[in-house]
Parts: C-alpha cells; structure tokens; sequence
C-alpha cells in the first residue's frame, strides 16, 4: 500500500485545485517493502548516520527545453501497455553554442520565467538557472540540503518542468542524449560533502589542504566502485553515450580540482567551509533516491578501507585510470559482482534491478535500429 508523507504536501501553482505529495510503499502491517527506492535511500542515510556523520546533497541539472510542434495524439500514436506512444515533434528554442550569453537566454525566457515562477511557487530551493553550451539546453541548480530533501526536491522539479513546458507548448525532456542534429548530452552533477552529526562542522574541510582525509577516503570509495554504481547513476542504454573524451563529460573513474573533464571534481580549498566534491557522471533520468544512496554506500566503503584516490588528473582524458563503463550491460556486470553495493542495497533489491535493466537492454536489443537499416537493407 502507498503510505503518503504529509510533510511533502504541496498544491501545484499551475494547478491550484491539485495537491501532490509523496508516498511510501508499505506492505499493510507498516513494513517497508524492499523495492522501495525512498526506503533504499533512508536504510543508506542511516548507514551514514551510524558512521557519525549526515549527507548534503546539491543538485546541478542539465536539460532540454524544445518548442512543441506536434503532440502526435493521432490514433495510431497512442501506443500499446509496454510500449510508449510516439514521441512528439519539436524544434529548437535557440541555436546554442554560444554558454551565458544575453541572446541566447532571453530567446529562452519566455518559458524559463514560467517554470522559475512555478518552481519557485512549490517552494523548491531553486539557486540558478541559465543557457547552457547545446542547443535548447539549459541547466538549473538547486541549493545544498541534507537527508531526504534532495532527492525528493529532484523528483518534484522533474515532474513539475514537463508539466508546466507542457501546458504552455514546449517539451521539457531530460533524456540524456535525444536523437536530434547537432544536440549535446545532460548531466546531472550531484554535489556532495559530509556534515560531522557531533560537531555540525562540513567533515571535507580541512585548514591546510584542499580536501581533509575524510574527504579523500570518501571520495576514493566512488572512484573504486564507479562502474558499479554507474547502473544507479546512468540506469539507461542513452546515458552511456555521453561518455565520450574531450566532452566535458567524464570517460573515466577519476578526480581533479577545477577540472570539468575528470569523473569528481574538488570544490573549495583550505578552510573554505563550503568545501565539497562534484561528481559528473550521472544522467538526469537517474533515481535521485538510488544515485544518492550509492554514493553514500561507496563513499562509506571508502572510509571504512581508508582507500587512496591516488593523485589528481591534470589531463584527465590520458590520465591512466579505470573506464567507466561504455553501456549499460557493462555496467550491470560491475554491479553484478561489487560485494559493496550488494551489502549496502540488499541481496533483494539489487536481484531485482539486474532483472530489471537487464529486461531494458532485452527489449532494446529486439528491436531493428536505424542503423542496422542503413547499414544492411540495400548492400545485402
């Protein structure tokens, strides 16, 4: 049975006769059941606290906003159970290419003063938001909280964007990669530190280096179970193709200061209270509830091992580190066989999501690409 959280009641601005509010999934006695992403991420947090310390997450997300040219809602678009209906038609809102400029945004802030407005309206921590480098991509960011709000803020804005570019004819997608000329891929950039539970202090900031070793063993565990934990941070078969070099987006597991190519980035420095790591390799489709509690998992195996990150990518494309996985069965195989994760998640839970994706990639593979079309159709 779904089991609502009063504390996450809101009335949507765009709806004002509709409340929302998220749900827990109990079985009728009260206990949790286990497939629960919510209860996944709480089990983690707890895990956490136990260990002596809280998770402060920020989230940076990267997606596309398109002008609506056909919603498709012919007959034959409609789909089948299992089988979406035709995607709509859509054109670019800005040619992109040129990051923060005036015309590049106010081409795009008709619709961007709406959704900033409603956004506002549900009282989400929203910090910014701005052109980014693509065409018809944008980039909002949300202030740092602790516990579940983060992940339950990531929920709420993803729904509210499609909504509200919905009802004024644009489509808000936040598929990583959409097959579309000349467009560049999303990330979601989680940005994350630890607050000590006795002292209230951020436990990464230390007063002569960059990163105290709190910090450097939390962010070690990432880097050594980063495939694994990719299929929680790019759970799709589309996310794997922003893995590219010279992207902006991370190939490999490794980690550097101010440098946009490596997997964890260090922001702050010595004695800089708001010190913290930013890791870039997710997708924006990800679970905000199973990407969070991966990386407090593989961070807190970090700890445990006093692991090494060893030293900081100053090339990060020829750094010599592990690739992250280059698809999605890659990454399930990682996760198939990372102990870590399997202790942090539960036997039950990690089964069931390898069967799962793994029914995805099935489903996927059973279909004829355009590709394979081009490639065979004619020559043979």
């Amino acid at each position: 049975m779904m089991l609502p959280d009063p504390t996450t009641f809101r009335i949507l601005p765009w709806a004002p006769h509709t409340g929302w509010m998220l749900s827990d999934v109990v079985f009728p006695d009260g206990r949790p059941v286990p497939l629960s992403t919510r209860h996944v991420y709480r089990q983690a947090l707890s895990s956490l606290a136990k260990a002596g310390y809280d998770f402060i997450a920020g989230l940076e997300v990267e997606f596309h906003l398109f002008k609506m040219e056909a919603a498709k809602l012919g007959l034959a678009d409609a789909g089948q159970p299992g089988q979406p209906g035709s995607p709509p038609d859509v054109s670019l809102l800005n040619q992109g290419y040129q990051y923060l400029t005036e015309q590049r945004y106010d081409e795009m802030d008709p619709i961007l003063e709406i959704l900033r407005t409603n956004i506002a309206g549900l009282g989400l921590p929203l910090r910014s938001l701005e052109v980014e480098f693509g065409p018809s991509q944008v980039e909002f960011t949300f202030r740092a909280g602790g516990g579940l709000e983060p992940a339950d803020a990531m929920v709420l804005f993803r729904s509210a964007a499609k909504q509200v570019a919905q009802r004024n004819g644009y489509h808000a997608t936040f598929m990583c990669r959409p097959k579309l000329p000349n467009v560049m891929s999303s990330g979601w950039h989680l940005h994350q530190s630890l607050k000590d539970r006795k002292t209230g202090a951020n436990a990464f900031v230390d007063a002569k280096a960059p990163l105290s070793s709190v910090g450097m063993h939390f962010m070690a565990g990432l880097l050594v179970h980063a495939s694994a934990a990719a299929a929680f941070s790019t759970p799709t078969l589309n996310g794997y193709k922003r893995y590219r070099p010279f992207s902006l987006a991370p190939d490999r597991a490794n980690w550097g200061r101010d440098n946009r190519g490596v997997m964890v980035r260090v922001l702050g420095g010595p004695g800089d209270q708001a010190t913290h790591l930013e890791n870039r390799v997710g997708e924006p489709v990800a679970n905000p509830y199973l990407y969070m509690a991966s990386q407090i998992v593989c961070g807190l195996d970090g700890l445990k091992t006093k692991a090494d990150p060893g030293p900081s990518a100053d090339t990060p494309y020829e750094a010599k580190a592990p690739m992250l996985p280059r698809s999605l069965d890659e990454a399930l195989a990682a996760l198939r066989a990372n102990k870590v994760l399997r202790a942090g998640f539960g036997d039950f839970f990690i089964n069931y999501h390898l069967k799962l994706k793994q029914a995805e990639i099935d489903r996927f593979a059973s279909e004829v690409s355009d590709w394979e079309q081009r490639e065979y159709f004619s020559i043979f």
